[in-house]
């Protein structure tokens, strides 16, 4: 069991070392690194993918970060397999996440028609109109509330200090106007009229 052990450990220290080598551009220790870890690797990536069509992709994806990144592996942080294996899965995990996206076809994007010249055929003056009636039913300072929060854009928090009262209190109000006018709002037959049908 112990020179089980050993061997483990002469292992992770070959690899440490290869690594570090690596980390200077030593292609002949990454060729090493290579033939030593692209079974354990290639098994990880298979782990996660499940099938066979991209292993080599994701695996070839590996060892270029590898090598790219190598001078910053720390055996002091992870074991050398434990970094080499966190590269792949991560890699094999963004792949099955990028085949999950879904991809409309060319074909079918360009189909869309291009927006109006005209503009948006919203009526900016009868909402106007009506969100202006809608709000003389509130008292003053439920107005003057409304019209910071929602038109001027204030945060609750500056509405707070403003009022002087606690954001709780300014959240309370809001939505309390904002009942209040939608409750008001049926029965208000003027406005009711002038909506197009």
């Amino acid at each position: 069991m112990k020179l089980r052990k050993r061997s483990l450990d002469d292992g992770l220290d070959l690899l440490a070392d290869l690594l570090e080598k690596v980390g200077r551009a030593d292609t002949a220790a990454f060729e090493q690194l290579h033939l030593l870890t692209r079974n354990k690797l290639r098994k990880t990536i298979l782990s996660v993918c499940r099938t066979y069509c991209d292993i080599d992709d994701i695996l070839q994806e590996a060892y270029l970060r590898i090598w790219r990144s190598a001078a910053l592996f720390d055996r002091a942080v992870a074991s050398p397999m434990t970094w080499l294996c966190t590269i792949a899965r991560n890699l094999a995990i963004d792949s099955v996440r990028l085949r999950r996206l879904p991809w409309a076809d060319l074909e079918e994007a360009m189909s869309i028609p291009a927006p109006s010249e005209d503009g948006d055929d919203f009526d900016y003056a009868l909402a106007k109109r009506i969100t202006t009636e809608a709000m003389n039913g509130l008292p003053e300072d439920r107005q003057r509330l409304l019209k910071l929060a929602y038109f001027e854009g204030m945060s609750r928090q500056s509405l707070a200090h403003q009022f002087g009262v606690p954001v709780g209190t300014i959240k309370t109000w809001l939505r309390r106007a904002l009942i209040s006018i939608q409750s008001e709002f049926p029965a208000r037959n003027s406005i009711a009229s002038s909506l197009p049908v």
